[in-house]
């Protein structure tokens, strides 16, 4: 009986032991060059308003969020999404974009990554050319199938405030 129980544990455990992941090691500098080559496609994509890269960028997920430079835009799912962003290609022509001062970090196990750019956003609107220098574009991506994609991102315009020293 004895032999039975060892046996059956040995099995166990063998059969335990097969069963990890078996996980490629991640190569931190690919993974980075794979994550840069993301957000430049992303910027291309905003710049030639090419709706079908953006969506191979953006995950096709409902829990996604992009919260946008005005009060209002907290846009949470792919479809909240894609609607605002063809409603800006509808009224931007002749974009271009410049990046800045990017920073990419990547987590131990190489599923996910977050990011900080600066962004000189140069358009037409309404036959006038704006320009916005210094927007912050920060995100996170995850890494799902062997692809990066895009689950968050936040835009804000810097603003000047002055703070007066209050005297005691």
């Amino acid at each position: 009986m004895k032999k039975i129980i060892v046996i059956f544990f040995a099995f166990v455990f063998i059969g335990l032991s097969s069963c990890k992941e078996s996980k490629q090691p991640v190569n931190p500098a690919d993974e980075l060059a794979n994550i840069e080559n993301i957000l430049d496609q992303y910027v291309i994509a905003n710049e030639n308003q090419d709706l079908s890269l953006i969506e191979k960028i953006w995950a096709s997920d409902e829990d996604i969020i992009l919260i946008g430079t005005n009060s209002d835009e907290k846009l949470v799912g792919w479809k909240a999404i894609k609607k605002a962003i063809k409603n800006q290609f509808k009224e931007f022509k002749d974009t271009y974009i410049a990046v800045s001062d990017q920073i990419i970090k990547i987590n131990d196990t190489g599923n996910t990554a977050w990011f900080s750019e600066l962004l000189n956003y140069n358009f037409i609107y309404n036959g006038k050319a704006q320009s916005f220098e210094g927007i912050r574009f920060t995100g996170v991506l995850e890494k799902k199938e062997n692809n990066w994609e895009i689950v968050q991102g936040h835009l804000s315009i810097p603003v000047s405030v002055e703070i007066e020293e209050t005297k005691k």
